[in-house]
């Protein structure tokens, strides 16, 4: 027995001198990953009828066929323009960055007429696996110890999980959403542990990462403030020069790209938000919602809209495009009227957001297929390998809103002790952890909020995509302070600078 351990401490000795737990857990990832992405047959995610807005500006369109090309299977192929694009691009967004770049490399090693959307997913992973390298090694570091490869471990079962990287394999803006997460968490965190000798580029990462996440989709404009209060605890760093002019420009640029994206939403997303706001909010989660929407001013008969999409695969009842909806529906049940109406009906606005609670686990869309046509699966059916995380907190997080709150209180409550106790020290370590446990906590609590004031309870789970990110990403970070047992005292990681 004796033999035995010494044999396995000897190999995991030299197993630690090679592969650091960072590297563990990059090799993990891309593995796991892999093998979803490019393994044929391919996996990914089908087009639920949102391509378009990212697609047709950047110049990419899709090849006839005799079926239908939405929800049930994942479209492998598309067509690159070969001419002028007449199309004006439908939505400002980040996004446009890692299309340009697979593009690029699609003409490069493919085809300059036919894109495939595997260097979509190609773009994605790799930038995914810097942000597992950098997350793993700022929770890790200095230790090789084994719990230090059982947190990379960690790290990789709950964000290698097959119902974020499905993502990669699509046009939806969700890939890019969990890499600068990855980029924006890890720049916080080395910074707090010390990491790298320099502190700018930590620094700089974070504000681009911060920046291009919230203009990466528009309705990631509130996260402006939520990624701001972020960016106050980089002011505590000792002896950074010029720290508080240099965080405070960021925190102003950071603010203005919230401002910026939220102004370049057009008039027909709008339309269609507000539209399904009311088809899929106001007239949920209610008995009888004529009386109710009535008595806010909007004709009864629209009632009878109640679950329609605005892009809607089958007839409406009425065209939600149309002048007659616009002039007695949408122009009428703006922000501040959708506002009223959950003021007065507090107890249907606390049932949509149990709805989105139980929204929360699921990352992997419901509503689209997850392989590609001739593959023996059934259309829309949808993967299940590498989806232990994902399975395990669908089946056992509570759906409810109020218990998130709670959850969220919670690791502030926890965090602010070491907030307390490192500003009477004067280190710098809690006072980071906390101000990003605080972000990430108000994105727990208000996106919900947002969401369902904003668009009802169509597409939840993209809508809610950082939510569950957030929360996985302060686990990580808890389970990280007790295995380095500094949870509420981090003089051990300041004592190694």
């Amino acid at each position: 027995m004796r033999s035995l351990r010494k044999y396995i401490y000897s190999f995991l000795k030299k197993f630690s001198n090679v592969i650091s737990p960072a590297l563990f857990a990059t090799i993990l990832a891309a593995v796991i990953s892999g093998i979803i992405l490019f393994v044929p047959p391919i996996h990914g995610l089908a087009d639920n009828g949102d391509f378009y807005r990212s697609i047709l500006g950047n110049g990419i369109y899709r090849l006839p066929t005799n079926y239908s090309q939405y929800s049930d299977y994942v479209i492998p192929k598309f067509g690159i323009m070969q001419y002028f694009n007449e199309n004006n691009i439908a939505v400002l967004s980040s996004q446009s960055l890692f299309i340009q770049i697979a593009l690029f490399l699609n003409k490069l090693f493919y085809s300059r007429t036919i894109f495939d959307i595997r260097f979509m997913g190609l773009v994605y992973y790799l930038f995914y696996l810097g942000g597992i390298y950098l997350l793993t090694n700022a929770f890790v570091h200095p230790y090789r110890r084994i719990k230090s490869y059982v947190m990379a471990f960690l790290i990789v079962f709950i964000f290698a999980d097959s119902a974020y990287t499905l993502y990669f394999n699509s046009f939806f803006a969700e890939p890019g959403m969990l890499i600068f997460m990855l980029y924006l968490c890890a720049s916080i965190i080395s910074l707090a542990r010390n990491v790298y000798s320099r502190r700018w580029p930590m620094t700089f990462l974070f504000f681009i990462s911060t920046i291009l996440l919230i203009t990466n989709k528009q309705q990631n404009a509130p996260l402006a403030l939520s990624f701001g209060v972020v960016a106050i605890g980089i002011m505590f760093l000792p002896n950074f020069k010029a720290r508080r002019m240099a965080t405070a420009l960021g925190i102003v640029l950071v603010l203005m790209s919230g401002i910026g994206i939220y102004k370049s939403i057009g008039s027909e997303i709008v339309g269609a938000n507000t539209f399904q706001t009311f088809s899929h909010g106001v007239l949920l989660e209610t008995g009888d919602p004529t009386k109710k929407v009535e008595h806010g001013g909007v004709d009864g008969q629209f009632a009878l809209m109640r679950g329609e999409n605005y892009y809607s695969k089958d007839y409406a009842t009425l065209d939600p495009s149309s002048k007659y909806v616009k002039k007695h529906l949408t122009d009428k049940t703006g922000f501040g009227w959708v506002i009223r109406y959950y003021a007065s009906n507090l107890k249907q606005f606390n049932n949509l957001l149990d709805v989105a609670a139980k929204d929360i686990t699921a990352v992997q869309p419901r509503a689209v297929g997850d392989f590609v046509r001739k593959s023996g699966h059934k259309p829309g059916e949808q993967l299940k390998t590498f989806t232990a995380y994902s399975s395990f907190m669908g089946a056992f997080f509570p759906g409810k809103y109020a218990f998130d709150c709670l959850l969220a209180i919670g690791f502030i409550s926890v965090y602010s002790v070491g907030f307390y106790l490192d500003i009477k020290a004067k280190r710098y370590m809690g006072i980071l952890r906390f101000f990003l446990i605080f972000g990430l906590m108000t994105i727990v609590i208000f996106v919900p909020i947002v969401s369902i004031i904003g668009d009802g309870d169509a597409d939840l789970a993209k809508h809610l995509f950082l939510v569950p990110v957030s929360l996985n990403m302060s686990l990580l970070m808890f389970v990280s302070d007790l295995f380095n047992h500094t949870l509420w005292n981090t003089k051990g990681d300041e004592a190694r600078e």
